[in-house]
């Protein structure tokens, strides 16, 4: 691909074509019984109050009505039952009950407060409260959409607001533009959208939305952060925990469909390594 190539229409085909329900299938891990307190991890600094809300203008009102994406649909896929978005996928075996006094271990939170925080105290402390908001949105279900993002981003950055860019941005050196149109942002929500269907498997779900933010690259900074943050609040929504995240802070390129396959399967491993199944989608 050349500096020239529009890299958001070839990851909207590369979107198109990948098989997202070969995802593996998650489920939440189930509460711990009441036991003795424990101190927290020594690899995690303790949870900052959840910080108040900014507004965030927005340049112009995303629809509420379902907006269709440029690029031609794809196939539609056989209709299969699916429970209410939210609720754990059903396909999967019951897991077993956790040991008493057990916790998940929340690796975005241990990521902040290890490598993050010793390279930059500032960047983690942000990151923190942007994590906060984003579990909190989590919690009232609330749906995924350019607002929300924005309103993390103003605490990731520090920033009063986070508008969406106002023209073509480029990543990895220049070898990957994204281009802006009059329907970007139409396109954006209506991907974002997705991240709320229930016949994909939950791993695929966040893979794709969080390569979505990565490419559509709404931000002029912080993207890469904002990609994750979206994929933390895709999993949260349905109570779904990574244990670590730091294997998926590497570099993804539009062009690479075994790659955006292979981020939904990764997450499943990550999964794994939680001491919880992650069995396959059917």
């Amino acid at each position: 691909m050349t500096g020239t190539a529009d890299s958001l229409a070839v990851w909207l085909r590369v979107r198109r074509e990948t098989d997202w329900h070969g995802a593996p299938a998650l489920l939440p891990r189930p509460s711990a019984p009441p036991g003795p307190s424990r101190p927290p991890e020594s690899s995690a600094a303790p949870g900052p109050p959840e910080p108040s809300r900014q507004p965030v203008p927005s340049a112009q009102p995303e629809s509420s009505a379902p907006i269709q994406p440029s690029a031609p649909p794809e196939p539609s896929s056989p209709t299969r039952p699916s429970a209410p978005y939210g609720q754990p996928e059903s396909s999967a075996p019951p897991r077993p009950p956790a040991p008493p006094g057990s916790s998940p271990r929340d690796g975005f939170r241990a990521w902040c407060a290890g490598p993050v925080r010793r390279r930059d105290p500032v960047r983690a402390e942000r990151l923190l409260r942007a994590h906060g908001l984003c579990l909190a949105d989590a919690r009232r279900r609330a749906p995924l959409g350019f607002a929300l993002l924005a309103g993390w981003q103003c605490e990731v950055l520090g920033v009063p607001r986070a508008p969406f860019r106002t023209g073509d941005a480029h990543a990895k050196g220049g070898r990957e533009r994204y281009s802006l149109t009059a329907r970007t942002r139409e396109d954006f929500a209506a991907c974002l959208r997705e991240a709320a269907d229930p016949d994909i498997p939950l791993a695929g779900r966040a893979a794709r939305a969080y390569l979505d933010v990565a490419f559509f690259h709404p931000f002029d900074d912080g993207n890469a952060r904002a990609a994750l943050l979206t994929l933390v609040h895709v999993l949260a929504r349905e109570d779904v925990v990574l244990p670590e995240v730091g294997p998926l802070q590497t570099t993804r390129y539009a062009d690479d469909p075994e790659g955006a396959a292979d981020l939904a399967t990764l997450i499943g491993v990550l999964h794994r390594r939680g001491g919880t199944p992650a069995p396959a989608h059917r």
